[in-house]
């Protein structure tokens, strides 16, 4: 039976399974890009010498109830 010929209840009944290996890849890739993002976030931008960014870091710790100093 081809794709074109399934009904809509057999469509709605189908399920697609992934390989193990395809579903441990995208939680590592996720762990890993937010890893990458929070490295960013507190090296980069809350440590930064430029003032605007610095203070735009500082005012959303605060606004998050984060204790920051």
């Amino acid at each position: 039976m081809s794709p074109s010929q399934l009904t809509t209840a057999q469509l709605a009944n189908a399920q697609v399974t992934l390989p193990v290996a395809a579903g441990q890849v995208g939680r590592l890739s996720q762990a890993l890009m937010a890893m990458v993002l929070g490295v960013f976030v507190i090296g980069m931008v809350g440590f930064s010498h430029i003032d605007v960014v610095h203070n735009a870091a500082h005012d959303v710790r605060h606004s998050n109830a984060f204790p920051c100093h």
